[in-house]
């Protein structure tokens, strides 16, 4: 996640998709792998076929469809890509669930990947600096432990471009920071991807059934996203709209007084 490197390079060939992993990924590949060998068996349809692993490339089926991004995920897009994402959470029975690794950026590292960057913030703005400052006080008192945790298994990515509409339901792809991770946390993620409001907002979280506790979890987990967010768009993308980061600012104190 982190920096939004390229990780990969991507073959067209007929009806195959030739992923290869560039060097500075450790494990990406054998996620990606991994993820797609245990949806074909428990959710085949739901993603890309694997058909071959070899020394950090996989190759795999082509799938069809629109990527919602470009779409700006229609209120029936977006139904459709919740119900593939429960598919993809349950779809990994638990005995399996158990021995797949924990997917990467799970709290511990965002913690430790946000804690410094607002230590050594300076000052920029005043929306931006009250972000930082309120989302550095946040941070210091959070302690949600594992209340709310439903284990699940997580695509690790919730860009909209990874979701496609094939006229019919939403597949995903991209795999490669997938593994064992729980719902509120997934949700989280996918709710705070600057992909579900740059264009048109998006609003998906309530389109899943949690209880009380994976509220509070997911509510909290958004906190912890949008920060990560806030420091990606420091820097202005030419692909971002301008103002992105003063909005993800807005955003990240709206979060946290939720």
């Amino acid at each position: 996640m982190a920096d939004l490197a390229h990780t990969h390079e991507l073959t067209y060939e007929g009806d195959r998709v030739v992923k290869r992993y560039v060097a500075g990924k450790p494990g990406a590949a054998e996620r990606e792998w991994r993820a797609l060998s245990l949806l074909a068996r428990h959710a085949p349809g739901l993603a890309p076929e694997p058909i071959a692993y070899e020394s950090g490339t996989v190759t795999m089926t082509r799938i069809g469809g629109v990527p919602l991004r470009g779409l700006f995920a229609r209120a029936g897009h977006v139904a459709a890509m919740a119900e593939a994402l429960c598919e993809l959470h349950t779809a990994v029975p638990d005995r399996e669930l158990r021995a797949v690794p924990l997917r990467p950026w799970q709290r511990e590292a965002l913690v430790d990947w946000v804690r410094p960057r607002c230590a050594a913030w300076q000052p920029r703005e005043p929306l931006a600096d009250r972000a930082v400052r309120e989302g550095l006080r946040w941070l210091e008192s959070w302690a949600p432990g594992e209340s709310g945790v439903r284990p699940a298994f997580g695509a690790g990515d919730g860009n909209l471009a990874n979701f496609l509409w094939d006229g019919a339901r939403v597949r995903i792809v991209d795999f490669e920071d997938s593994g064992r991770s729980d719902v509120a946390f997934e949700v989280a993620e996918l709710a705070e991807h600057v992909s579900m409001w740059v264009d048109g907002e998006v609003e998906i979280a309530h389109r899943f059934e949690l209880d009380p506790r994976e509220e509070r979890r997911m509510r909290e987990c958004r906190k912890a996203h949008a920060l990560v967010w806030l420091f990606l768009l420091s820097h202005e993308h030419p692909r971002n709209p301008p103002g992105t980061f003063h909005r993800q600012a807005e955003r990240v104190l709206a979060t946290l007084s939720a």
